[in-house]
């Protein structure tokens, strides 16, 4: 089956690409498919900007798409950025500024959860998988893989960005709900 990743995000795309290709899947980003738009992610909650994104691309392409939205919730900062995580802050300030709001919050208090909500659409069928992982924002940027927020999200001793990109994908909120997304498009 053909799909339509609906973003522009080299490493979502990277991620998809290596969970869904060896479940049999042709994954195309939507540059890949020519496709240069941005959806506006004017949507409450993660499922509500999947959604979004998934009716547009699908609407141009007329073929199948899985769109994400996901981000990062910090207990301590009342779940922010949330739905607003890749608008946190200007690039290459919102991991400084996560830990900037959390500088003195002791270890037990820095609990979060990566969050991702896929949506998959074609003629026929909309299905929204959602998937969590949770873990504690650390107190520094650690390790040199991976992006976005990271570097700075520890699962047991390691931040995401310490990890392998398969030890990763079988943890992580995008590979669980990829997961349940290949269960319902079997």
């Amino acid at each position: 089956m053909k799909l339509i990743i609906a973003s522009n995000n080299q490493g979502k795309i990277r991620e998809f690409k290596q969970i869904l290709q060896p479940l049999g899947y042709e994954v195309m980003s939507q540059s890949e498919a020519g496709i240069k738009l941005e959806v506006e992610e004017t949507g409450r909650t993660f499922e509500e900007n999947a959604a979004l994104k998934a009716k547009a691309i699908f609407d141009i392409a007329g073929i199948p798409v899985i769109a994400d939205d996901s981000g990062l919730e910090v207990d301590f900062l009342d779940g922010e950025p949330g739905v607003y995580s890749a608008r946190y802050a200007p690039k290459g300030q919102r991991k400084k500024k996560i830990l900037e709001k959390l500088k003195g919050v002791p270890f037990e208090n820095r609990t979060a959860r990566f969050v991702c909500c896929i949506c998959f659409m074609d003629a026929q069928l909309s299905k929204k998988v959602r998937g969590t992982c949770d873990g504690v924002i650390g107190f520094e940027e650690r390790g040199e893989g991976g992006f976005g927020y990271d570097s700075i999200f520890m699962v047991g001793e390691k931040s995401f960005a310490e990890i392998t990109d398969d030890e990763k994908n079988e943890i992580s909120h995008r590979g669980i709900a990829l997961r349940k997304l290949a269960e319902v498009l079997k």
